[in-house]
C-alpha cells in the first residue's frame, strides 16, 4: 500500500515490511503511554526546558512528531546543506558590512581630529578647480545673450594707448619724468573695438611701405612735421595724402652720411662693416622717425627703437608704421624690460635724456643692457657746447662714463662714441673704488619686469658676459653652439629638434593666410593656388615665443618680416637667449596691454599661450586678451593660435564676439593639437 506524505508526496512502501511497520508503531503507543502516566496532565515548560527548546527547534526544520520532516528540505538531504551554507554566507556578509562600516567610522573619526586643516586646504584647491573649469565651460558654451558682438569703441580711443595716461599719473603724484612710466592698473578696460580713422589706408607693402606712409593712418600733422627739427624736416617730405622719407638721400646731414661717419669713428670702413665688428642689434633711444634703423636694415643689422608715450605726434607709432621695431618705453624710473647684456650698440641721437641727471643712474641702466665690447653712441650738443655750465655736465657725464668703464674711442662734432670694456678687471681697478659699486647676484638679475632703477653695476655675475668680438656673425649668430646652449639648461639635440619644427610649420603656416580658407573655394590653398607673396608681412608678433624658433623659421624661409619676440611672465625666461640668436623681443605680462599703439601689427601668433595663461588658475579673461589682440592688429591683419582642443573651441566662441572671421584646422602630426586661423575685417563704419 501506499502512504502520502506532507505537500502530497507519495512514497511506496513494500508489501513485505508492513508487519515490521506495524510492530514499530503499537511499541511507539505503548511506550507513549507510559510517558502520558509518568508526567502531569500540563507539564510546565519551565520544568522541562531542553524539551520546549528541541520541541520549538523540531517545529522551525519541520521535523514532526513521526521523526518525518513535514518539508523535503530536511536535514540531510544535499538542498537542506544548501540552504544551510547560503544562511551562513549571508550572516558572514551581513558581518563584513557590519565590520567596514565600523572602521570607516573610526578612520572619518580620525582624519577630523587630526587632518581637518588638510582636508580644508584640499578642499579650497578642488573649490579653485571648479570655479576654472566652470569658467571654461561658460567660454566654450555661450548663451546666445552674451555671445553679442562688441561694439566699436569712441573716436577718441583710434590711439588709445592703455597703461600710459600722463594727466592721470599727473594727478596721482608722479612728476619729474615719471609721468610717462608705464602705470597699470589705474584704469578701468575697454571692452570694446578699436576703429581705424576715417580714411585709414593698408600700409605699402615691404619694402615701399619703409619710404612712404599714408598720412591718415597715423596721429601726425602738417604742423607737428614743420616744426620738427632740421634733421627730422630734411627726412620727411610731406603731401596731402603721403609721408616720404628720403633716407637715401645724399645730404650732407643725411642718415647715410651719419651712418658713415659713426663707423669710421668706431675704425670701419663704412656701416655694412657693422657686422663684422660683431654689432648685429642697435637700441635706438628716442629714434626720431626710425630712419636710422631704416637705413641700417639694409646691412643686416635690426634696430630696437624706444621712446615715451606722446600723445600725438607719436615716434613709436610712425616707425611701427614704416614696418620697423618699435614699443613705447620710458627710460626715467624704472628698468626696460629687458635682460642685461642684450644690445651690441646703444644709439641715442638727440634723444632729450639728461644723463647726468639722478646722478648718472640712467648711464648705469644703459651699460645694463650693453654687451661687453659693445658701443655707445651719442649725438648731442651738449659735447659740444662753449658756456662754463654746459661744459661742466659735460666733464661730469665723461667722469663717470670712465667709472662705467667706457672707453671713448672717439668724437667729431657733437657725435661721440664709447666702447664698454670687455674685462671684469677693469671694475676693480678703478682709483680709489669709483663709484658705481658692481651689483651683487641677489641684484643681478636676467629678468626684470619694470623694476626700480639699480644704482650699481648689472650684468658681471652673467655667464652670458661674452664680448660682442668673440660672439659668432651674423647670421651664423642664429644657431647656439653647446657651450652657450648649457648656460641655459638646454641641449643641442631640443634645440635643433624645435628649429626643425617651426620651419615644417611655417611652410603649413604661409599657405593658410589667403582669404580662400574662408571662401567656398573648392581647393585648399597649396601648390595648386599661389602661396601668399613673401612681403605679404612685415610687423610680427609672436607671444609666446619660447627659444624663437617662429622667428628664425621665418627667416630662414626668406620672409620679408621681423619679430617681436614676446616671452611671457609665466613662462620661462629664454628672452636672453632670443637676444644672444641676434633678434629683438620683450618681457611682458598679457594680462595687462602690451606697449604700443593701436593698428601695428600684420601677424599675431600664439603657440601654447592660451594653455600658459589659461589652462589653471587665471588672473584675466580670455576676452580680455583677445580684445587686446584686436587693438594692436591691423585692419585685414591675421591671428594664428596653436594649443589644445578645447581652449581652441573657447577661442573660437569668442572670435564672433570679435567680428574675426575664423576657421579651425586639424594638426596632423599632433591630433591633441589645432590651429585657430583668424582675419580681422576692414570696417569703416564709424562709430556713433
Amino acid at each position: 500500500m501506499s502512504r502520502p506524505l506532507h505537500r502530497g508526496v507519495p512514497i511506496r512502501i513494500p508489501e513485505r515490511n508492513k508487519d515490521s511497520w506495524d510492530s514499530q508503531s503499537k511499541d511507539k503507543t505503548e511506550k507513549e503511554g507510559f510517558d502520558r502516566r509518568l508526567s502531569p496532565a500540563h507539564p510546565s515548560p519551565l520544568r522541562s526546558p531542553f524539551r520546549l527548546l528541541s520541541d520549538n527547534f523540531n517545529s522551525k526544520l519541520g521535523i514532526t512528531e513521526n521523526g518525518l520532516s513535514s518539508d523535503p528540505y530536511i536535514i540531510g538531504t544535499p538542498r537542506n546543506r544548501h540552504k544551510l551554507i547560503l544562511f551562513f554566507l549571508k550572516f558572514s556578509l551581513v558581518f563584513v558590512v557590519i565590520l567596514a562600516l565600523a572602521g570607516s567610522f573610526w578612520w572619518t573619526i580620525s582624519i577630523s581630529t587630526a587632518s581637518r586643516g588638510h582636508i580644508y586646504h584640499g578642499y579650497r584647491r578642488l573649490h579653485e578647480q571648479l570655479v576654472s573649469d566652470l569658467l571654461d565651460i561658460g567660454e566654450i558654451s555661450y548663451a546666445p545673450s552674451r555671445l553679442k558682438e562688441l561694439e566699436f569703441c569712441y573716436k577718441e580711443f583710434e590711439n588709445y594707448v592703455p597703461c600710459f595716461n600722463i594727466s592721470d599719473n599727473l594727478a596721482l603724484g608722479f612728476s619729474d619724468g615719471n609721468e610717462f612710466d608705464r602705470q597699470c592698473g589705474h584704469e578701468l578696460r575697454q571692452d570694446c573695438l578699436s576703429l581705424s580713422p576715417p580714411n585709414y589706408r593698408i600700409p605699402l607693402r615691404w619694402p615701399t611701405g619703409r619710404d612712404i606712409i599714408w598720412v591718415a593712418n597715423v596721429k601726425l600733422t602738417a604742423e607737428e612735421v614743420l616744426s620738427s627739427g632740421s634733421l627730422t624736416k630734411r627726412m620727411m617730405m610731406l603731401d596731402e595724402e603721403q609721408i616720404s622719407f628720403r633716407s637715401a638721400s645724399l645730404m650732407f646731414d643725411g642718415v647715410e652720411d651719419y651712418s658713415h661717419q659713426i663707423a669710421e669713428m668706431i675704425g670701419l670702413r663704412n656701416e655694412s662693416n657693422f657686422v663684422n665688428a660683431g654689432v648685429r642689434t642697435i637700441l635706438d633711444i628716442g629714434c626720431g622717425y626710425g630712419s636710422f634703423g631704416a637705413h641700417l636694415f639694409q646691412n643686416q643689422l635690426l634696430t630696437m627703437c624706444i621712446a615715451n608715450y606722446e600723445p600725438s605726434g607719436s615716434q613709436v607709432q610712425l616707425t611701427l608704421e614704416r614696418g620697423l621695431p618699435a614699443m613705447v618705453a620710458s627710460f626715467n624710473s624704472k628698468q626696460l624690460p629687458y635682460p642685461s647684456l642684450s644690445f651690441d650698440m646703444l644709439h641715442c641721437a638727440r634723444c632729450g635724456i639728461d644723463w647726468d641727471r639722478k646722478d648718472g643712474i640712467l648711464m648705469i641702466e644703459a651699460d645694463r643692457l650693453l654687451r661687453p665690447g659693445g658701443y655707445v653712441v651719442w649725438t648731442s650738443q651738449l659735447t659740444n657746447a662753449r658756456d662754463k655750465n654746459t661744459q661742466e655736465r659735460w666733464k661730469s657725464i665723461q667722469s663717470f662714463a670712465e667709472n662705467l668703464c667706457w672707453d671713448m674711442i672717439s668724437q667729431q662734432d657733437e657725435t661721440v662714441v664709447w666702447k664698454k670694456t670687455s674685462k671684469k678687471n677693469c671694475y676693480s681697478s678703478r682709483k680709489n673704488s669709483s663709484p658705481p659699486p658692481l651689483c651683487g647676484r641677489g641684484y643681478d638679475v636676467e629678468s626684470p619686469y619694470y623694476r626700480e632703477l639699480q644704482n650699481c653695476i648689472g650684468g658681471t655675475h652673467s655667464s652670458r658676459w661674452i664680448s660682442i668680438e668673440k660672439r659668432k656673425t651674423w647670421p651664423s649668430r642664429d644657431q647656439l653652439n653647446k657651450k652657450e646652449l648649457e648656460n641655459f639648461g638646454l641641449q643641442y639635440d631640443e634645440f635643433s629638434e624645435d628649429s626643425e619644427s617651426w620651419r615644417a610649420s611655417v611652410r603649413n603656416y604661409w599657405s593658410l593666410l589667403s582669404p580662400l580658407i574662408f571662401s567656398d573655394h573648392p581647393k585648399r590653398p597649396g601648390d595648386e593656388d599661389p602661396p601668399p607673396p613673401y612681403n605679404m608681412l612685415r610687423n610680427v608678433l609672436d607671444m609666446n615665443a619660447h627659444f624663437g624658433g617662429f622667428n628664425s623659421a621665418l627667416l630662414h624661409a626668406r620672409k620679408s618680416v621681423w619679430v617681436m619676440n614676446v616671452v611671457p611672465l609665466k613662462a620661462p625666461n629664454y628672452l636672453p637667449l632670443i637676444l644672444d640668436r641676434g633678434y629683438v623681443g620683450v618681457m611682458h605680462d598679457w594680462c595687462e596691454a602690451f606697449p604700443t599703439y593701436p593698428r601695428t601689427y600684420d601677424l599675431v601668433h600664439a603657440a601654447g599661450l592660451l594653455s600658459l595663461e589659461f589652462a589653471r588658475q587665471r588672473r584675466c579673461a580670455m576676452l580680455d586678451v583677445f580684445i587686446e589682440i584686436d587693438r594692436i592688429l591691423r585692419p585685414e591683419g591675421w591671428i594664428i593660435i596653436r594649443d589644445t582642443v578645447p581652449l581652441i573651441e573657447s577661442a573660437r566662441a569668442l572670435t564672433k564676439r570679435l567680428k574675426w572671421d575664423a576657421r579651425v584646422v586639424e594638426i596632423e602630426s599632433d591630433s591633441d593639437q589645432r590651429l585657430l586661423i583668424c582675419q580681422k575685417p576692414f570696417f569703416k563704419k564709424q562709430a556713433n
